[in-house]
């Protein structure tokens, strides 16, 4: 075989191995041979020589009788080095650049701490009336729709939706009728709660757990923030806070 040809074939081989490991979800971690054929379009032997290099580097493990896969420790490890190499910032900047170019308002990002929530990124409107507050400014979680964004998705314990709200004068079952309406409808608003004039919409991203890691919101004057525009905003927010949340590694089972 031609060295040309030789190297095309090793570069489709790379391909076809990760669509076996990509063939694998958290509903389906264990998988039969047959199942994967109806996943990947390989034949049976080239499938099964695939399996048997990618459980020689530990990327599969074999198991049970009749014999099934399932993904090995080498995924794992790569997971943990994934992990430990994310700058949230950095991978939500794209996110965070597209909502500020499609809206003209100020964009940032909060990520959850305890009671607290922190601004980890911000993108200013270039407009001259606009509202900011900067990177590391932190407010309570219970208050403006950036804190409750996140808020509805902590599944928090009555002890602590009393601790988050204590001293803010929030009554606790209008704040979870409106975290209810925040799941509902996918992100938070507020108006004039924080800045007077101000209206803010915020919606929730999660990590490859499941787990809620923050919230992407997006702020600007009342004149410019209407009723019929914050539906448009919030449908954008909801879409790329999904962005976000995949480039973090979440698949939503829905």
């Amino acid at each position: 075989m031609p060295p040309t040809e030789k190297a095309t074939e090793n570069v489709r081989a790379v391909g076809r191995a990760l669509e076996i490991l990509l063939a694998f979800t958290p509903q389906d971690y264990e998988l039969s041979a047959g199942e994967l054929l109806k996943r990947v379009d390989l034949s049976r032997p080239t499938l099964y020589r695939l399996l048997y290099t990618l459980q020689e580097q530990g990327f599969i493990m074999s198991v049970g009788e009749p014999q099934r896969f399932r993904l090995g420790p080498a995924v794992a490890k790569l997971a943990h080095v994934w992990t430990s190499s994310l700058d949230l910032s950095v991978i939500a900047e794209p996110v965070v650049r597209r909502l500020w170019e499609e809206t003209g308002e100020t964009v940032a990002v909060f990520v959850p701490q305890g009671a607290l929530r922190l601004c980890i990124s911000e993108l200013p409107s270039p407009q001259p009336l606009n509202f900011k507050r900067g990177v590391g400014y932190t407010e309570r979680i219970a208050r403006g729709a950036t804190g409750r964004a996140i808020l509805a998705h902590l599944k928090a314990t009555p002890q602590q939706m009393r601790e988050y709200i204590r001293d803010t004068g929030i009554d606790v079952k209008e704040l979870e009728q409106e975290l209810a309406q925040v799941r509902k409808r996918g992100y938070a608003t507020s108006r004039n709660e924080l800045i007077q004039g101000a209206v803010a919409l915020a919606a929730p991203f999660f990590d490859r757990n499941g787990v809620v890691a923050g919230s992407i919101g997006v702020f600007g004057p009342e004149v410019r923030l209407d009723a019929a525009r914050q539906k448009k905003v919030g449908a954008v927010l909801d879409r790329e806070a999904r962005h976000l949340s995949e480039a973090l590694g979440f698949r939503d089972a829905a």
